[in-house]
């Protein structure tokens, strides 16, 4: 009999349709502290903690003892039971499915992974038919209650999902009674308001919408003191104008679903039986499925891991992770497996302070996100076990496929991996392949120089796509002569013979300016190229090039993953390096003009992106790049670094190699305000070594200053103190060399900010009292309102209240003069400073300010973090109906940043305040 599991609801057991006696309240909580980790251990003091809260019996462990073997011969007799492991205990599931918390994630998740709307309204119905009323239903403790809360906000996500796909499809009146009840639940929270004035006024009820917005404004305003979000307003002014709303952002509080695999393969053929043995990876395995396919350079590995992995959409439904691992890359730089790993983390929602500095932490984070889930991860082209193993999930439901030209024997000793030849293709497969690429009437019409094109390729996936591209460019050519081009071609002595025969063969071929462009590409920095980038390294017009790119993309030279962008396979790349005819001169040349554009353009980015910063005097931003394109916007600027962030850290990279030092440390200098931003902190600390270095070796001294204290503040964010002291020093010992007070302020304040994330609040304060004294005579009110702000914040932060509100008053004074936006900032110091003085009244009105200043500039992350204060402090005065709005909020915007630090103290604030308990201020 099918024995399953239930905690959305009241938690109990079945077994064939019958409902299992598992005992009264306590004894269901043990049974639901269990299944809420079914499958892991739960030590026994972690369980008491669950079940008894702080007060537990004395004779506790006897206590426990005694229902989990209650539990045990109530389900044992259906094939369950409880397991006594490692000190703790654990409930084994019959299949993962088992429980109902479990079908109603994999269902949510397969939801939000499909793009048709009409099955994924129809995945969430069935996701929530799983909940039989609140979760772990009449069960009280202290984490019960975090439980429920957390799993009801999960609910409401789903719901709320659910909505917008019901109301992309026009179902306006299904999702009406839905909406209208969690409005009510929920009536700050904005997504749920606007979705409502859609399902409203779609459904003829206009002035209902309507109203609906002036009363959410109204609250916002009264509890918050800000005014709806932008988005709230534009569907508002679309329903005043009568026109037809656009569609909602699809937006979850869950962690988001990755889907990072690059496009599949076009016009793929063979490999049936390597896709028969992958196919079981998507099965069920006692151990995470790792297989290793390999083989030698262009025998189409990523091509099959690619093409396998997009049929596995349904398998997976929880993500399917991708890197390149560029282990036989022809700079020799393999991609290291801490950068990997954050790009797994940033995929799965986790950005900025949230991604541990220590490696080992990244991974054990990394394979937290994966628990419970089925996600499959791709890694490509690695070189060795050492790139994998930090990569691999923890959890069986997971599966993993490496390619690599290894066979990653010490893998398989040590994780199991099973090891997958990716041989040449047989003669009949082959065939098979040009078949599809050419048709029967092209090779039936010479079979013997179709025999020989085959034989030529040697099995090579790669190479028969180049010939398949070259033949397709000139269909009336006979096979014969094609044949007789290619037998004329003299291999090299290599393994890669066969590749290196079609390329030099198609080389030949190209037009002159083709066959150039094709070489300086295998110089370009970087894994892809955009066709602005690529106008630059060759010199050519941007339409030029672009139409140039695609010549080269028809005869497979090239391929275009995203519009727009182009990369070279690992073999095709390193052909075009060594088979050059250009001269030295113009290769240089060519990297000059690319690395111009690259730091040229962020260096513009930056600009845009930090528009109050100061640049050093006479930095060099006229780099010799031909076609300049400076981003004209936020989003423009944020676009082109999301799309060419890799490409110039290798740009950085070859620059420093060169011994170009103006671009190497620029770069560096360059990408700050992005790195911020988008909470790059390990991004943002490996590009400074070399940009010192660079500095260094020009020797100017305030180039070295700028490196050494970027640097410095980069170690003390990476959680690197003394490497953070030591460039401060360095920068304050050169600023005094030059007598440049402004300077060495600057340097002090970035002390102060050293010291605090060091933890000594004391040591911040000397700092940025230091920092206001040399700030204070230079007459620069800006400059002085931030040192101002800073005395004042470490003062309060010691409990020097009083001190501290003299300094912030004074800074939001001058920054309201120079109407600067760290106006918020002063006003959230003030807002300590009242809260902790006990002036609540004052606290509540800086907060609202400061966030109607950060919702206007959409700065997302210190509203998240003002609106947490806003909740203590509603809580303080005893309104705990304006404290559960603003952290709701605040919980929102937590969960879509990765902030799950702050998730967690958000949640259990809630909890508490729902079960009437009551913590510290902050």
């Amino acid at each position: 009999m099918a024995l399953e599991f239930r905690v959305l609801g009241e938690v109990g057991a079945t077994a064939g349709g019958e409902v299992l006696a598992v005992g009264h309240a306590r004894q269901r909580l043990v049974l639901a502290a269990l299944l809420l980790d079914a499958g892991r251990v739960v030590p026994a003091d972690q369980l008491v903690s669950r079940v008894w809260g702080e007060h537990p019996p004395s004779r506790v462990a006897n206590a426990l003892q005694t229902y989990v073997a209650r539990l045990r011969r109530v389900l044992q007799p259906h094939g369950g039971g409880i397991e006594r492991r490692s000190g703790g205990y654990v409930i084994p599931l019959p299949r993962p499915d088992a429980l109902d918390l479990h079908q109603f994630a994999d269902l949510v998740s397969q939801a939000r992974a499909t793009a048709d709307d009409a099955e994924a309204a129809r995945l969430y119905e069935r996701a929530l038919d799983r909940w039989q009323g609140d979760a772990l239903l009449g069960l009280d403790s202290a984490w019960a209650d975090n439980v429920r809360h957390s799993l009801t906000r999960q609910r409401t996500a789903a719901e709320l999902d659910y909505a917008d796909r019901q109301l992309r499809r026009g179902q306006h009146g299904a999702v009406l009674s839905l909406l209208a009840r969690r409005a009510d639940e929920y009536p700050l929270d904005e997504r749920i308001a606007a979705a409502l004035m859609r399902a409203l006024h779609h459904s003829g009820r206009t002035d209902e919408a309507l109203a609906r917005y002036q009363r959410t404004r109204t609250m916002l305003l009264d509890e918050l003191g800000a005014d709806p979000s932008p988005h709230l307003r534009a569907v508002h002014e679309e329903i005043l104008a009568a026109q037809t709303p656009t569609p909602a952002p699809l937006r979850a509080w869950a962690a988001p679903v990755p889907q990072q695999l690059p496009s599949p393969p076009p016009r793929f053929a063979g490999r049936e039986d390597e896709l028969r043995h992958l196919d079981t990876l998507a099965g069920q395995h006692p151990t995470v499925p790792v297989t290793v396919l390999h083989g030698g350079g262009g025998m189409g590995k990523t091509a099959l891991a690619l093409h396998w992995a997009h049929r596995q959409s349904t398998a997976f439904p929880d993500g399917r992770l991708y890197a390149d691992l560029r282990g036989f890359s022809p700079d020799g730089d393999p991609t290291a497996p801490d950068v990997a790993l954050r790009g797994f983390l940033h995929a799965l929602g986790v950005t900025g302070t949230a991604i541990p500095a220590d490696p080992d932490a990244q991974t054990a984070l990394y394979r937290t996100l994966l628990a419970g889930k089925r996600v499959l991860v791709v890694l490509d082209n690695a070189r060795d076990t050492s790139q994998i193993t930090p990569l691999l999930p923890g959890e069986p439901s997971c599966a993993v496929v490496v390619t690599s030209r290894n066979r990653m024997t010490s893998l398989t000793t040590t994780h199991g991996a099973t090891p997958l030849a990716v041989r040449p293709l047989p003669a009949s497969h082959a065939r098979s392949v040009l078949l599809a690429r050419l048709g029967p009437d092209y090779l039936d019409a010479d079979p013997d120089a179709a025999e020989q094109l085959v034989t030529r390729c040697a099995g090579s996936p790669l190479a028969l796509g180049i010939l398949a591209a070259r033949a397709a460019e000139h269909p009336g050519f006979p096979l014969a002569a094609l044949a007789a081009e290619l037998t004329d071609v003299s291999a090299l002595d290599d393994g890669d013979a066969s590749v290196a025969a079609v390329l030099s063969w198609s080389l030949r071929a190209l037009p002159a300016q083709h066959a150039e462009v094709f070489e300086l590409l295998g110089l370009a920095p970087g894994p892809d190229i955009s066709v602005r980038a690529a106008a630059n390294l060759t010199g050519l017009s941007p339409n030029a090039v672009a139409a140039i790119l695609l010549a080269l993309e028809r005869v497979s030279l090239v391929e275009q993953d995203s519009p727009g962008r182009y990369r070279m396979h690992d073999l095709v790349r390193l052909f075009a390096r060594t088979h050059t005819g250009l001269p030295a001169e113009a290769r240089t040349a060519a990297l000059v003009r690319v690395i111009g554009y690259y730091t040229g353009t962020a260096l513009a980015g930056n600009r845009v992106l930090h528009p109050h910063g100061v640049l050093p005097q006479g930095i060099d931003t006229g780099h010799d790049h031909p076609y300049p394109h400076p981003p004209a916007s936020t989003g423009e600027a944020l676009d082109w670094f999301d799309a060419d962030h890799d490409c110039l850290l290798d740009a950085q990279r070859v620059a420093s190699a060169q011994a170009w030092h103006q671009p190497a440390w620029q770069i560096a200098l360059a990408l700050t305000a992005y790195h911020y931003r988008r909470g790059f902190l390990h991004d943002d600390l490996a590009v400074w070594p070399l940009a010192v270095q660079a500095a260094d070796a020009l020797g100017t001294p305030e180039t070295r200053v700028l490196a050494h204290r970027r640097y410095g503040l980069a170690c003390a964010r990476g959680a690197r103190h003394d490497d953070a002291l030591a460039h401060l020093a360095e920068a304050l010992d050169l600023a005094g060399r030059g007598e440049d007070r402004r300077v060495r302020a600057i340097i002090e304040h970035d002390l102060a900010q050293t010291w605090e994330l060091h933890g000594d609040q004391r040591a911040a304060l000397e700092h940025a009292q230091r920092s206001l004294a040399l700030f204070r005579p230079l007459g620069n009110p800006v400059w002085e309102a931030q040192a101002q702000n800073g005395v004042g914040w470490y003062l309060t932060l010691l409990g020097r209240h009083e001190q501290a509100r003299p300094h912030c008053e004074r800074a939001l004074r001058l920054y309201r003069a120079a109407n600067h936006p760290a106006v918020a900032d002063v006003l959230d110091s003030l807002a300590h400073i009242a809260h902790h003085t006990g002036r609540h009244a004052d606290a509540i009105e800086h907060y609202r300010e400061a966030l109607a200043l950060y919702r206007e500039s959409g700065n997302t992350y210190l509203e998240a973090d003002t609106l947490e204060h806003l909740g203590h402090t509603h809580r303080e005065t005893g309104d705990s109906g304006k404290a559960r709005a603003a952290w709701q909020l605040a919980l929102d915007l937590f969960r879509a940043q990765g902030r799950f630090a702050e998730v967690n103290a958000v949640e259990t604030a809630l909890a508490r305040l729902d079960s009437g308990r009551t913590s510290a201020s902050r």
